[in-house]
């Protein structure tokens, strides 16, 4: 029999080497793989004798933390303290804001000068509007002892860091259409600070409503421009289901360019 040629040797060795070379790759492979699941395990079976042991040093069955019953907080709207006055309160009065009242003299509350207007807003009654929306409002409030009144504008004037919510406030205040006295506080009133157009208006003190008294109303009143009584009535009440029969809007107007003012309302309420 002939010898098997050099090549023959050449190739067979390099073949064994191939193999040796793709076993000892999976080899380490496989150790790789097992200390990868050993430290697994490693961790697994310490965290159960962790937690096994903390289960057991509370009590068997017991899954409470006694050493912070008396330091953990409690949930945030149960840390608020409501005076017990408002559990009664069923009605929401909301005046919308439309200006800011910057003033500090009460005698001058009805001086354009002392509020912060838009151009259009100057003349024509719209700052008698304004307080008339504000003492109809304070007058439910006095004479409906379920009823809480808001009044309802954000910050919307650049010339001005407070709300028209808060310049509302602070007008009947200074103008003794609320009670006020160190002695003692008008609690059924109070300020919705963020809304920033009419729908917001609506929203917003429900919201705030809830947040003050800790529950919904059962009915709303709103009391602002005649004007717009279609846009809060048939749009936002709407868009917010909530029943025509539990919500009633009183309008006043300003009595010069009523008729223009109305105009424009009725245009952009069709488009």
């Amino acid at each position: 029999m002939l010898p098997a040629p050099a090549s023959y040797h050449a190739k067979r060795e390099f073949h064994l080497r191939s193999q040796r070379r793709t076993r000892d790759i999976l080899l380490s492979r496989a150790r790789v793989t097992n200390l990868g699941l050993v430290l697994l395990i490693s961790f697994a079976a310490l965290s159960f004798l962790f937690n096994l042991g903390y289960y057991f040093s509370y009590g068997a069955g017991s899954y409470s933390l006694p050493h912070l019953h008396d330091t953990s907080p409690e949930a945030i709207l149960a840390t608020i303290e409501r005076s017990k006055t408002l559990s009664s309160i069923n009605h929401l009065v909301i005046v919308p804001g439309h200006a800011i009242w910057k003033g500090t003299h009460p005698e001058r509350g009805l001086d354009e000068d002392n509020w912060i207007l838009e151009p259009y807003q100057r003349g024509g009654g719209r700052v008698a509007a304004f307080y008339g929306h504000i003492v109809r409002g304070a007058d439910i409030a006095l004479n409906d002892e379920h009823a809480l009144l808001v009044f309802s504008g954000g910050q919307t004037r650049k010339t001005s860091t407070t709300t028209e919510a808060e310049s509302y406030m602070r007008l009947a205040l200074s103008m003794g259409l609320l009670p006020s006295s160190e002695q003692e506080y008008f609690l059924r009133a109070t300020t919705e600070d963020y809304a920033l157009d009419s729908f917001q208006n609506l929203l917003f003190s429900i919201a705030r409503f809830h947040e003050y008294t800790g529950h919904y109303p059962s009915r709303i009143t709103v009391v602002g421009y005649e004007m717009k009584r279609q846009r809060f009535t048939e749009l936002h009440r709407a868009a917010l289901r909530w029943p025509l029969s539990k919500f009633k809007y009183i309008g006043i107007d300003a009595e010069g360019e009523v008729a223009k003012a109305r105009e424009g309302e009725v245009s952009a309420f069709r488009s």
